[in-house]
């Protein structure tokens, strides 16, 4: 078991004081079997008149504030104390029918798993679907099978080792057909490329966002701006990240991190999961000023070893 602590800022600044229209956060972990969050805060400047916590339709927690004072600044502090107990890739257990591709889910799975089956960008030419296929062994031998989870490993190591990591100041994810023929993206694209592939092969796959939890001695894991309105940070070696589950009976959702080329819960705080990537923005929210009023978007992610 492995105790972390989770310090992750945002800070607005304005030209002038600005009025503020309702925000919502998706900042604290989820709690499942592999991780257990033990102590979470939320500070917020200026203090919000009502702040309350929701989930919504896919277990996501969801803090929600509402304004009633102006500032030229807004600030948003997350704390989080954890314990995460991950289970080793090799231990996981698929069922008979999972076990080699391709996948057989369960006509009860079916209704569940719908909207993780479907594409989301159009491909008229399937291209998406044509970049997977190459990982399937076709035509070498009539009997030939390949593993499950090997052929999903082949995908994440392919997107790893065959597209190089940018971090992009836009907002936003790349469709799938873009990441595929720039041949870069961010870790949110090389999630929804390994999604759109998976889907593209009858897997169901959902979007991960959270944190890749590596430890930094108490130095921040990242510190970087991006321009009002951005989403938050992303790098490959730290901070907010993303990933993506695919759903293999017996094992449930398993975590593939294309950005990282590996497979399993290892180092990952999962804090939203959804089958559309743009339902899981960590920070959104309005102000009400003019276009020229924003100065820009600061975070700031430290992740530390122990308890707060």
């Amino acid at each position: 078991m492995t105790s972390l602590t989770i310090r992750h800022v945002t800070t607005y600044r304005y030209r002038h004081p600005v009025a503020f229209g309702e925000h919502r956060m998706m900042l604290r972990p989820r709690d499942s079997h592999d991780q257990k969050v033990t102590e979470a805060r939320l500070g917020i400047r200026p203090q919000p008149s009502s702040l309350r916590f929701d989930e919504d339709a896919f277990g996501n927690h969801v803090a929600i504030a509402h304004f009633a004072e102006r500032s030229a600044e807004l600030s948003f502090e997350s704390i989080v104390s954890l314990e995460l107990s991950p289970s080793a890739a090799a231990s996981l257990d698929l069922a008979e029918d999972a076990r080699t591709f391709p996948v057989r889910y369960h006509t009860s799975d079916m209704l569940e798993l719908a909207s993780c089956l479907q594409p989301l960008h159009p491909d008229p030419d399937g291209e998406v679907g044509r970049w997977a296929r190459q990982f399937v062994p076709d035509g070498e031998a009539a009997t030939e099978s390949i593993g499950t989870l090997e052929l999903l490993t082949r995908l994440s190591r392919a997107i790893h080792r065959g597209f190089r990591y940018r971090r992009r100041e836009a907002k936003g994810i790349q469709p799938p057909l873009e990441t595929l023929r720039l041949g870069h993206g961010s870790c949110r694209d090389f999630a929804l490329l390994m999604i759109e592939a998976a889907r593209s092969l009858g897997l169901a796959a959902r979007f991960a966002s959270g944190y890749l939890a590596i430890p930094s001695d108490g130095a921040p894991s990242d510190a970087a701006s991006e321009p009002a309105g951005a989403v938050a940070v992303d790098t490959p070696h730290g901070a907010t990240h993303a990933w993506a589950q695919i759903f293999l009976p017996g094992a449930g959702w398993v975590d593939f991190d294309p950005t990282c080329g590996s497979v399993g819960k290892t180092a990952l705080v999962t804090v939203a999961v959804v089958p559309d990537p743009y339902d899981a923005t960590p920070l959104h929210g309005t102000f009400i000023g003019s276009a020229s009023d924003p100065l820009g978007m600061e975070v700031h992610v430290s992740v530390t070893s122990g308890g707060a």
